[in-house]
């Protein structure tokens, strides 16, 4: 799964969770707003670093970077991130491997995953609908 070859990987949440157990030097980063991290809820552990925030909902790619960098400094560690419905999470990979990161991972469906037929979350796939540990303000 770490072939440390600058391409980013994706993987199922049930993957990433058993990667952040098995590999301690591996950080899990939530791209989303840290309202959206508060109140839906997070994977324990995860550092919330906003790939792009209220009110403006535009990225800035630099800026995100550097939080990252100020958390996670080793380029060379995996780097989990993850989102809402794993979207998000593509652009800021593609930025952090920009920066030098060789180890980067989407999770695939995000936190809350894809939306139903009646437009709800939770309810096809994701890092909730897993079953996975999760923790809410």
């Amino acid at each position: 799964m770490t072939d440390n070859n600058g391409v980013m990987k994706h993987v199922l949440p049930t993957a990433a969770w058993a990667m952040l157990q098995a590999q301690p030097d591996a950080v899990l980063i939530d791209v989303r707003m840290e309202i959206e991290s508060l109140y839906v809820g997070r994977p324990p552990g995860a550092i919330n670093v906003p790939w792009y925030e209220y009110p403006d909902l535009t990225p800035h790619p630099e800026q995100f970077v550097k939080l990252v960098e100020a958390e996670v400094a080793e380029k060379a560690v995996p780097v989990l991130l993850i989102c809402r419905s794993g979207k998000r999470t593509l652009d800021a990979g593609l930025a952090l491997e920009a920066a030098g990161y060789t180890d980067v991972y989407n999770v695939l469906h995000g936190f809350e995953g894809e939306l139903n037929d009646q437009f709800h979350r939770s309810m096809v796939n994701g890092w909730r609908f897993d079953g996975l540990p999760w923790e809410q303000l």
